[in-house]
């Protein structure tokens, strides 16, 4: 398949949202409390683009899959109850979700690896993030590709597990 992970136009909220709203529904079929508080939604996703945060995955020119990307941009991630593993300017990735017809394929692996793409472009090695301790896909996905525990963060009253992965000067995929 021919991937482009490029900038969302505040156009395209509505397929964004589209895919943000079923991967909302599958958290909840999966008994998570994972994005049921109404976050995120449509502003949220305007702000991410507004601000040129709001990155699509399309696949010959249809969009399927999102994630916010910011740089040193998370004051949540401050007051971690843990230790960082560095302290130098870092990437952080919120909101991937892919669309529902390319669930199991493997994407959300290419959007991490295009959001390492987009840090080492920036000269930036450190990508942080963070998910729900119910969220088994994802903390899968964390270990698989060399993300390393660093202790818990807080967003809207409730504790996530926070990762960092630290990346190589020299690497290039």
């Amino acid at each position: 398949m021919n991937h482009q992970f490029r900038k969302a136009s505040l156009s395209e909220i509505p397929q964004i949202w589209t895919i943000l709203e079923k991967a909302i529904q599958r958290r909840k079929e999966d008994g998570s409390n994972q994005w049921q508080d109404g976050y995120p939604n449509p502003e949220v996703i305007q702000k991410d683009i507004e601000k040129e945060a709001g990155f699509v995955l399309t696949t010959n020119n249809e969009i399927i899959g999102y994630s916010a990307v910011m740089i040193n941009d998370e004051p949540a991630y401050a007051k971690i109850i843990g230790k960082w593993i560095t302290n130098e300017d870092f990437v952080v990735f919120h909101r991937v979700a892919i669309t529902d017809d390319y669930l199991g394929k493997g994407l959300s692996k290419v959007i991490l690896n295009y959001i390492e793409d987009f840090a080492l472009s920036n000269q930036i090695y450190s990508l942080k993030a963070d998910t729900n301790f119910d969220n088994l896909a994802m903390l899968h996905l964390f270990e698989k590709l060399g993300y390393q525990y660093c202790g818990e963060v807080y967003f809207r009253g409730s504790a996530r597990k926070a990762f960092e992965k630290v990346l190589d000067k020299k690497d290039n995929h």
